[in-house]
């Protein structure tokens, strides 16, 4: 049986990489759909031999995107993470690195038309229900990728795409604070149950014998530690309203420690058994928000200000990443906050047709 050619973009989007489409050009099937994304991957596989995927969770990645029919968004964006060594398709949360090439590719794919020096385009996350606006550069009628943004995680320089969002607390577990307090305890570990755009659980690093200043080799190789950290997640997953989260992604989770480099906290995030090189950007902002809660297990190891704009920067293994967050001086703890934004970039890689075997979806 023949292969079967799918048009598709290869993008980088922040630290992370996948595979982007048009809905269109997808099986409407769900389970067919999955089938085929973990064909493109090559997964399951460790080394995902047979697929675009780079055998590892921030480089099996996909976004499949339409033209929107809601008022309030130009595009209609689901993100999936596919399984590296499993046959999963993961579509509970959003990502934040991946949404920033989302902008770009529907410029590219013709969905969304080139305006002026910088284009803004509003995306619908299907994922979560929630909005983001990007503004991305566009001079002379086409996508601008070259400039002198520097992310941590990414080699060299590149076009700054403006990422902001006003409504995603909440986006996965119904609440900023899924628990209905800034503190819980699993195994007689204090942790802080947060959904900024991402459901996360920060546990103290100290709290489990570790520094927190481990490297990803390190981390990855402590079977303990995972053991440790999977029993936690497994009952903050239903306490968070997400259910039975055995095969999820979600939550992730992060150990924090005092900030080492001047930023606010340092973080290890598991995504979710393998430590993140960096942290996802949706990730970075649920870990930042945290730190302005009083009571969370961040108070006394955060350091922020008191302004009504702040821009925190969360370390990770591979550097820090900066969140704009916007608060109400007005409010208090959760209720205060109003806003948060920050800036990736992104590239496109690769355009043309990605086979997969015949069988997995015939002609």
């Amino acid at each position: 049986m023949r292969q079967r050619r799918i048009p598709c973009l290869l993008m980088r989007g922040g630290t992370s990489k996948g595979a982007f489409f048009l809905a269109d050009d997808l099986p409407a099937d769900p389970a067919q759909r999955d089938a085929v994304l973990l064909a493109v991957m090559g997964s399951p596989d460790l080394r995902q031999i047979d697929g675009l995927g780079g055998a590892d969770p921030l480089t099996s990645k996909v976004a499949i995107v339409r033209r929107s029919a809601r008022p309030d968004a130009d595009v209609d964006y689901l993100f999936a993470q596919v399984g590296v060594d499993r046959p999963q398709v993961d579509y509970g949360q959003n990502c934040g690195n991946i949404l920033a090439a989302v902008g770009p590719f529907a410029i590219e794919r013709g969905l969304v038309s080139a305006g002026g020096a910088v284009t803004e385009v509003r995306i619908f996350m299907q994922n979560t229900g929630q909005t983001a606006l990007a503004r991305i550069a566009t001079p002379a009628g086409e996508v601008r990728y070259d400039g002198e943004l520097a992310i941590d995680g990414v080699p060299g320089r590149a076009a700054e795409i403006a990422l902001t969002f006003n409504d995603i607390a909440g986006s996965s577990c119904g609440a900023l604070l899924p628990t209905g307090r800034p503190q819980d305890n699993f195994d007689g570990v204090a942790a802080t149950c947060i959904d900024n755009g991402m459901p996360v659980v920060l546990v103290r690093a100290a709290d489990l014998g570790r520094s927190g200043y481990e490297n990803r080799e390190q981390l990855d190789a402590d079977a303990e530690l995972k053991a440790r950290l999977e029993s936690i997640r497994l009952q903050a997953g239903p306490a968070m309203n997400l259910g039975d989260v055995s095969q999820r992604t979600v939550p992730k989770m992060t150990l924090i420690a005092e900030a080492r480099h001047g930023g606010a906290i340092s973080s290890r995030t598991f995504i979710p058994h393998r430590c993140h090189a960096s942290i996802g950007v949706l990730g970075a902002v649920s870990v930042a928000t945290a730190c302005l809660i009083p009571g969370s297990v961040a108070q006394g190891l955060a350091r922020v200000g008191d302004a009504a704009e702040l821009r925190l920067s969360v370390e990770h293994p591979s550097g820090e990443f900066g969140v704009l967050l916007r608060r109400d001086p007005a409010r208090e703890g959760a209720d205060s906050l109003q806003g948060a934004g920050l800036l990736r970039s992104a590239r496109l890689i690769f355009a043309g047709q990605v086979c997969i075997p015949g069988a997995v979806w015939p002609e």
